[in-house]
């Protein structure tokens, strides 16, 4: 989503730095993650992850082809890597709405790809 790891302490409620502005007082990401709805939790799993999963192994695969500028009739896109990107970000952000989070510094400013 954007935002940096907060280490491996076992979570505490209110401790988590991201807060939505989606009620009143305020939500962490770490309690709204913690108490997702069934409904909510199956979205993410069959819809975000394999997706996200999925693009993130497109743009490791894509590295595989720099090398190769044609081959017959196949000419490589040179912009592949960044469109990948771009979309692999897309879905970080449309996860990031779901969630009723923004975008943490990290995606906000274009993204990168990081892998925890």
């Amino acid at each position: 989503m954007g935002y940096s790891v907060s280490g491996n302490a076992t979570a505490q409620p209110y401790r988590e730095l991201v807060y939505s502005n989606v009620s009143y007082m305020g939500l962490s990401l770490d309690y709204r993650l913690a108490n997702l709805s069934v409904n909510e939790e199956m979205v993410i799993v069959n819809t975000y992850l394999p997706a996200l999963k999925a693009r993130e192994q497109e743009i490791q695969g894509a590295a595989s082809n720099l090398d190769t500028e044609s081959a017959a009739v196949w000419k490589r896109n040179s912009n592949e890597i960044s469109d990948r990107i771009s979309f692999y970000n897309y879905l970080r952000r449309e996860l990031c709405t779901f969630l009723g989070f923004p975008p943490g510094p990290q995606l906000a400013a274009g993204g990168r790809v990081v892998r925890s």
